[in-house]
């Protein structure tokens, strides 16, 4: 069995939540702010690659609409996958919402597996049963959760400490883990090689390489 190192990159962190409109994107943004105010180094995966952008060049290269829609998952998976376990040290979830982002959900608890320091943020009212968050996903933190944005600095650099991840540990890989991890990480370091310069249609390039069977 192959091993991972998830704490390679201690003051990366993956921050989590709905990016489906203006208004979440900001609030986000403000979050990866206070974040860097405290020397971390936010992920937002929004600011990464515009999944939408990419698509219709996609379309043009040749793939139909449903093609390109589920090669583009399958992109969106492993790059998520490969910096909530490995890319990123830490993670912060946006617990804002109705309910909290069912993605956002997902990568909080590949990351509490791994052990990672993690803070909640919620400064919304609304929750599920009689005033609490539901248990399976606020037990993740001991139900321990910020609700003050300019907080979460201070609360990630205290849950940083009280962990003390070593960044030369190592974990267990099971092999479809590793798999997914590896292809998120080319992935990864593919698009870092692009310049700043409209880079949808060379993303859409590299997405079709890796993730296209009929592209293989």
């Amino acid at each position: 069995m192959e091993t991972i190192r998830p704490f390679c990159h201690p003051r990366r962190v993956y921050c989590a939540g709905p990016l489906f409109n203006e208004p979440e994107r900001r609030e986000m943004e403000q979050i990866a702010t206070v974040l860097r105010r405290h020397q971390f180094e936010p992920f937002l995966p929004h600011e990464v690659v515009q999944f939408a952008q990419v698509h219709p060049h996609l379309v043009a290269s040749g793939l139909t609409e449903a093609e390109a829609g589920q090669t583009l998952h399958e992109a969106i998976f492993a790059l998520d996958v490969y910096f909530v376990v490995v890319g990123c040290g830490a993670l912060l979830l946006n617990f804002n919402g109705r309910v909290p982002d069912e993605g956002a959900v997902a990568e909080a608890t590949m990351a509490w597996m791994l052990g990672k320091p993690m803070v909640f943020y919620k400064a919304d009212s609304r929750s599920l049963i009689e005033g609490r968050d539901n248990p399976i996903i606020a037990g993740q933190t001991g139900f321990r959760r910020v609700e003050e944005i300019e907080q979460i600095g201070t609360a990630l650099a205290r849950e940083l400490e009280r962990v003390a991840p070593d960044p030369e540990s190592v974990v267990p890989c099971p092999e479809h883990l590793a798999e997914t991890v590896h292809k998120g990480e080319r992935f990864a370091r593919q698009l870092e090689a692009l310049g700043p310069d409209d880079p949808a249609e060379p993303t859409a390039r590299i997405v079709r390489e890796l993730f296209d069977p009929s592209a293989r």
